[in-house]
Formats: structure tokens, C-alpha cells, sequence
């Protein structure tokens, strides 16, 4: 099913503007980002084809299955959450079935957990995005050479510099495993080049050493130990990193690097404003996502704030959510059964064409 099935069949139950147009923190530069919900038709939602949700290519247009609108808002999911508290003025159609789904019906203190928690999750992908940004991969990938130590006396060596200073040749030299051990191994090596020895590594892209066959009674030149888990884990690190550079939103990472703070300035302004709603839901109970301090935030987007005076303020404003909840008149959690009857009386209507 596509978006576009979606509306040439009729089952269109409200589609919106979303994302920083909805928000009021919109720029020129913006895209638009469009939400939805739809229901499916009465076989395909009885039958074995359950779609729980549509969106392009992009992201960008998100539309979700009645049901699973319902189950999310039960959870307090802040994007559906928002999603229903939509501003009139971002709404591009609305069913009027979808009139009987009242903000009182979900929200609760159960928000305190799911905004807030939210933010944190994304203050920590701000600190991960910090660290790609702060310290960058080279493009020339490591090898498992440079995780290759020998053993000298009480110390350990770079396997790299003791080879250079040996003078050997890196392609003559053989490893055996040492057994009841790991990542050690015994080098031999081929002065004349006619034992067979296939070297340390098989090429510049192999993941493992290469072992050898070595003839009972050949001299050990020295211990060798391979860090495999170090290999490993900066091998995830540099692919997740190269991965991002080519993904990256290229116009945002150019004002992350203009302003130089070392962190995704966009991501932390939708974190404020996710920790400042959730400071006024507990409050006043209210959920207004249009925002009153717009250039503030943009303030924060531009990169006008450090990271640390970022983090500060999260913090401030996670301690005073933690308070406003204590005092806060909401339900401890959604009405679910109300929730649910008004789902089945929902699709019965919906169905009663069919």
C-alpha cells in the first residue's frame, strides 16, 4: 500500500504539516514534512496483511494505521501525541470521526517519562554526533597489522616497528597459534624466501592473521599478539562513521561547522523544545507544540550556545519536570479502556459501508 492508495481509496482519516512548520520553527531553508492516519480496508484488516504504517522513500511523509495511531498514543508517544495536537492552521484534512479523539483521553503523568526520556535518547545521540564530529576517521581504513604487537622482555612493540627495525619483509614471515591461549601466536621467519610462509596478514583487506605451516624445529623469532577486539571495534566505529559522512544532511553538517561547537545544533533545539513542552505539560496539562520562544530555539539551531551550557539546561528542566510531576493533577497513565471501546465503535462505523 502507498500513500497515494491511501487517498484515491478513501481511507484518508487526517493528514497534516508537521515537523518545524507545525512547531513555529520554521526557516526558508525548512522542508515540509506531512503526517497522517489511515484506516485499511475491512478484508485486508481481518485478513493477513495488517499495514501498521506508509511513508516515502524520504521519510519525510509518515502516514499511520488507525490502530496503531491508537496503541502509540496509549503510549504516550510524544510524535503522536503531537501529531493530535496538530495546530489548525498545519491541519490539510480531517475526517470528522477523528473529532472524537480528545487530548484528555491520553494525556498523562506517563508523558514525564516519554518526552522527557525521549530528550535524554537524543541528548545522547547529540554526544555520539559531538564525537564524529570532534574526532574524525581518516579515509585510509587501519589494518591488522596496525593491532599486531610482539612481545620484548617485559614490554610489548608495535609489530610495525619492530619489523622496520629487523629490516624483514612482512610477506617471509609465519604464524603459528599458540595453544590454551588468545590472540597469541609464534613468528618464524624466511630469510631465504623458500619456506612458503604466507605472512601476517593475507592483504590489506583480510579481518584475521594469516597463518603458515612451519616445520618442527624452526627458530621463533619473537611473540606476537593480535588485539582482535580492538580491531573489530574500530572497525564498527569507523564504518559507522564513513556511513554517516555519506548520509549526512550536507547543508546542516555546514552549520554545525560554521558555528564549531562540535555538536548537531538542530537536534539539541529539538531536544530543548521537547524538554520545555514536557515541562509545561506536567504544569498546566495543556500540550501546545506551537512554540512561544522561537527565537530562542532558532538561537540554539544557529549554534549560539555552547554544549555544555546545552547540557545544563536540559538538566535544569529534566529537574523541574521530575517536581512539576509530583504536582501535576494528570492521570497517572491514559484511559485505555475508554480508549479501546472508542477504537471498535470507530472501525464499526468506518466498516458499516462495507
Amino acid at each position: 500500500m502507498t500513500i497515494q492508495e491511501i487517498k484515491e481509496k478513501g481511507l484518508l482519516l487526517f493528514e497534516c504539516v508537521s515537523g518545524s512548520k507545525a512547531y513555529g520553527l520554521d526557516t526558508p531553508e525548512s522542508d515540509t514534512d506531512l503526517k497522517g492516519v489511515f484506516y485499511l480496508p475491512k478484508e485486508q484488516f481481518f485478513g493477513l496483511e495488517y499495514v501498521a504504517q506508509v511513508q516515502n522513500e524520504t521519510n519525510d511523509e509518515v502516514y499511520y494505521e488507525l490502530g496503531r495511531f491508537m496503541e502509540l498514543l496509549l503510549k504516550s508517544n510524544p510524535n503522536m501525541l503531537e501529531l493530535l495536537a496538530t495546530p489548525e492552521d498545519c491541519v490539510l484534512f480531517k475526517h470528522p470521526i477523528m473529532e472524537r479523539l480528545t487530548m484528555e483521553m491520553f494525556l498523562s503523568k506517563q508523558t514525564k517519562d516519554t518526552f522527557a526520556g525521549y530528550a535524554v535518547t537524543q541528548i545522547r545521540k547529540a554526544k555520539g554526533l559531538k564525537k564524529k564530529i570532534v574526532n574524525p576517521f581518516p579515509k585510509e581504513k587501519k589494518e591488522v597489522l596496525d593491532f599486531c604487537f610482539v612481545l620484548q622482555n617485559y614490554d610489548v612493540v608495535p609489530f610495525r616497528d619492530w619489523i622496520k627495525a629487523q629490516r624483514y619483509d612482512e610477506e617471509r614471515c609465519g604464524l603459528i597459534k599458540l595453544p590454551h591461549s588468545k590472540g597469541l601466536y609464534a613468528l618464524f621467519y624466511d630469510q631465504m624466501g623458500t619456506k612458503g610462509y604466507k605472512g601476517v596478514q593475507k592483504n590489506s583487506h583480510s579481518n584475521e592473521v594469516s597463518l603458515s605451516s612451519v616445520e618442527e624445529g624452526e627458530k621463533v623469532q619473537v611473540y606476537l599478539c593480535f588485539n582482535a577486539e580492538s580491531y573489530s571495534s574500530y572497525c564498527k566505529d569507523y564504518n559507522a562513521y564513513w556511513e554517516w559522512v555519506e548520509k549526512r544532511n550536507q547543508e546542516r553538517y555546514a552549520v554545525n561547522e560554521k558555528h564549531q561547537g562540535g555538536y548537531d545544533s538542530k537536534n539539541m533545539m529539538h531536544t530543548i523544545r521537547l524538554l520545555q513542552v514536557a515541562e509545561e505539560l506536567m504544569e498546566t496539562g495543556k500540550l501546545n507544540i506551537r512554540r512561544q520562544n522561537r527565537e530562542d530555539l532558532l538561537a540554539i539551531k544557529a549554534g549560539n550556545k555552547s554544549y555544555e551550557e546545552l547540557l545544563l539546561l536540559a538538566e535544569n528542566i529534566l529537574e523541574r519536570i521530575e517536581f512539576g510531576a509530583k504536582e501535576s493533577e494528570l492521570n497517572d497513565f491514559p484511559d485505555i479502556e475508554k480508549a479501546e471501546k472508542l477504537l471498535i465503535e470507530m472501525r464499526e462505523e468506518l466498516y458499516s459501508r462495507y
